[in-house]
């Protein structure tokens, strides 16, 4: 009788070759001094970006203590300034010709003037400005928009839900795809990553086009994991703009009332601003699709720069493609020139050390200093994480309040009754140095007294902070740490 064959086993010629050669003493050795140079490596590449010294010091713990995990995590999300990013991406400083209505007012603002000189465009008057305080008032904007245009439709996004909404948005996109209109989507992809091609394909079958900004390539040097598209622009006919906080997705927006939806807050602008921002959407386009800048730029309207109103902004544009921080600079401006009273709405609170001791200052000094955060974020490490900072703008004399129940999602910054600003980009390190962020900065005292109006009904649905115990050891060590990490967040 034959034995039965014995089970096959893994450790054939090949296996055994690899493990002699990985148990040979001198491997050990090799790898050490291997992954300690690598250490050295990505540690003067960090000086040399020049970040915030929390920044380089956190990245340099993990690098140094941890090079097996932190060298390949910097690879993925360490990046923050690339120059040959920058050269191969249109120029963000968005200008076009025959636009000539600059806001000469608007133009000797302390803050104007710092943000010009950073890097961004002029500001321009002629615009008219709305504002979106609800998901339903934005879904419904949106859809109307959608359907009213005559030329195109641009629509940047940094995450598209598989959901109702996400579903219905590109239903409506497909149609307008199909009646003619050149409708683009450019959705950010890892943001979008659970939005498959599947999902988007009936706007491409229907003859409309959709891209990915800079898929995540392992080992890439062009792509980075840490560099995303958190964009939010929709574009009709080069004339109109809605921007903001809101996703296209139920959290976000939506036909209907949602029990769970975030409280968001946008704008939609018609005038020059919103050339401007198609200018920022056709740069980035651009980029991600490989198409000419220039056959762009022949399908631009001279009609759809024209004056809509009084409204006075400044079109910005800050991240990876952007040689300086404009939007960072302009916000320490903004705080720095105030007189009365700084009104910051933002879902989360991680600030650098600049930011955060500028409002510890004007707390001191008098003036009204005022945050509204989400009592509890749907981000629980960015709660410990602003801890530190919110306890001590109380101490200094600051206001913190708290809103819920429910997140808040929306982003702004009210000074006095002079400046305002909206956009896409959160009171954090992420979206002040790192995301490729938009932010519409309003002159325009109607604008700024509107926006005012809406905090000061938000205000209704918050509460002060609970008066701290003494902390726990747990608590506070998880405090500390998130704090220590932060600006990796």
């Amino acid at each position: 009788m034959r034995k039965p064959c014995p089970p096959p086993t893994v450790h054939g010629p090949r296996m055994e070759f690899f493990r002699h050669i990985f148990s040979h003493p001198v491997i050990p050795h090799f790898l050490t001094v291997a992954s300690f140079l690598l250490a050295v490596f990505f540690v003067a590449r960090l000086l040399a970006e020049k970040r915030q010294p929390g920044n380089t010091l956190a990245w340099m713990l993990i690098i140094l203590l941890v090079p097996y995990v932190g060298v390949p995590l910097y690879l993925m999300f360490g990046g923050r300034k690339f120059r040959r990013l920058a050269e191969r991406k249109s120029s963000l400083l968005p200008q076009l010709e025959g636009l000539k209505s600059l806001d000469a007012v608007s133009q000797i603002l302390p803050t104007a003037q710092a943000i010009d000189a950073a890097g961004a465009s002029p500001s321009v008057g002629g615009n008219s400005v709305q504002l979106l305080t609800t998901g339903e008032d934005a879904f419904k904007t949106l859809e109307a928009q959608i359907l009213a245009a005559r030329h195109s439709i641009h629509i940047t996004t940094f995450i598209l839900g598989r959901d109702e909404t996400g579903r219905r948005i590109v239903k409506l996109l497909a149609q307008r795809a199909r009646e003619g209109i050149k409708v683009r989507l450019l959705l950010d992809a890892v943001g979008c990553m659970f939005s498959s091609r599947k999902f988007v394909q009936p706007l491409r079958d229907a003859g409309g086009e959709v891209q990915r900004f800079m898929p995540v390539v392992p080992l890439s040097t062009r792509h980075t994991a840490n560099l995303r598209n958190h964009r939010k622009i929709a574009l009709f006919d080069q004339h109109t703009a809605i921007i903001g906080g809101h996703n296209l997705a139920r959290d976000y927006m939506g036909p209907v009332s949602y029990r769970k939806r975030f409280r968001d807050f946008g704008v939609i602008i018609r005038g020059p601003g919103a050339a401007l921002l198609n200018e920022v959407f056709l740069a980035d386009w651009c980029y991600a699709s490989g198409q000419s800048s220039t056959k762009l730029h022949e399908e631009l309207l001279p009609e759809a720069i024209r004056s809509e109103g009084e409204s006075a902004m400044q079109i910005v544009a800050s991240g990876p493609d952007v040689k300086g921080d404009p939007l960072y600079e302009g916000i320490i401006s903004m705080i720095q020139e105030a007189r009365t009273s700084i009104l910051i709405v933002t879902p989360y609170f991680i600030p650098d050390e600049v930011l955060w001791r500028s409002l510890m200052v004007k707390a001191r000094s008098g003036t009204e200093v005022t945050l509204i955060l989400p009592a509890r974020s749907n981000h629980p490490i960015t709660d410990f994480a602003r801890r530190h900072y919110t306890r001590e703008l109380r101490k200094a004399g600051a206001h913190i309040r708290l809103y819920g129940p429910g997140m808040l999602h929306a982003k702004a910054v009210m000074v006095d009754h002079r400046i305002g600003l909206v956009g896409s980009a959160n009171f954090d390190l992420r979206s002040l140095f790192v995301n490729f962020e938009i932010g519409v900065f309003l002159y325009s005292e109607t604008d700024v007294l509107a926006m005012r109006a809406w905090a000061e009904e938000l205000l209704t649905h918050c509460r002060e902070p609970k008066a701290e115990k003494k902390r726990r050891l747990l608590t506070g060590l998880a405090e500390d740490l998130s704090r220590l990490f932060a600006p990796l967040l």
